[in-house]
């Protein structure tokens, strides 16, 4: 993997921006070792955009016959950040060493915020599970603006060709976003439509899933993405 551009460092935040945003691990170690560390960062998301139920939660604190082990998980569900009105989450793909996400954000410096949580607490995790200490990412994370649309359909089409490319046993234990763009599932949290307003729903060769398995020069893409 070649040092990304400065530029992908120094992040300039819009208003309904849509971004790259990527992280590996630090001196490209692995930062999902087993099938439990893909699972744990999935709910982690889930936790973030989700909206937050408090009202049901609250209830669920006044019922005298949950555990203390459960109500300080409600405790700590009702302090967590949540960002399901500032960030749609229209794409990921998360590899052993890496993960990409495209977002688009409603307010400028959501993305920051929400980056940030999801790190420290996967880190916390992954620290504690692993006996080790200090930071788990190279660095800062990175994002990228993604200024046309020809360059947010080629940004989402990169981080779903690898999946679709794979065996569908590696394609289970490496998570995408790529099954809830053919209709394989459904994730609240993930926010495939707008994505899918391009393709065509009824002729197999306009669709998305042809979109992404089509062989096509990627220059145009290896200037705002990472290699593998």
């Amino acid at each position: 993997m070649k040092n990304m551009p400065a530029k992908n460092r120094l992040k300039i935040y819009l208003e309904n921006g849509y971004y790259h945003l990527y992280n590996r691990g630090v001196e490209k170690r692995q930062i999902f070792v087993d099938q439990q560390d893909y699972v744990v960062f999935l709910s982690y998301l889930k936790d973030y955009l989700l909206p937050k139920d408090t009202i049901k939660l609250t209830k669920k604190l006044t019922n005298s016959s949950i555990s203390s082990k459960e109500k300080s998980k409600i405790l700590r569900l009702l302090r967590l950040n949540n960002f399901a009105d500032e960030i749609n989450l229209l794409a990921y793909r998360l590899m052993p060493n890496h993960f990409h996400f495209l977002v688009k954000q409603k307010n400028a410096g959501t993305i920051d915020s929400f980056i940030n949580s999801l790190g420290t607490r996967y880190t916390m995790y992954f620290n504690n599970k692993y006996k080790r200490v200090g930071s788990l990412y190279q660095g800062v994370y990175k994002a990228v603006l993604v200024n046309s649309d020809e360059q947010l359909l080629q940004l989402c089409r990169y981080i779903h060709n690898q999946t679709a490319s794979q065996g569908q046993a590696l394609q289970e234990k490496q998570p995408s976003s790529y099954p809830e763009y053919l209709g394989e599932r459904k994730t609240p949290w993930v926010k495939p439509e707008e994505i899918l307003t391009y393709f065509s729903k009824n002729n197999p060769r306009l669709s998305f899933k042809a979109f992404i398995e089509q062989t096509q020069d990627f220059n145009f893409i290896s200037k705002i993405v990472i290699e593998n």
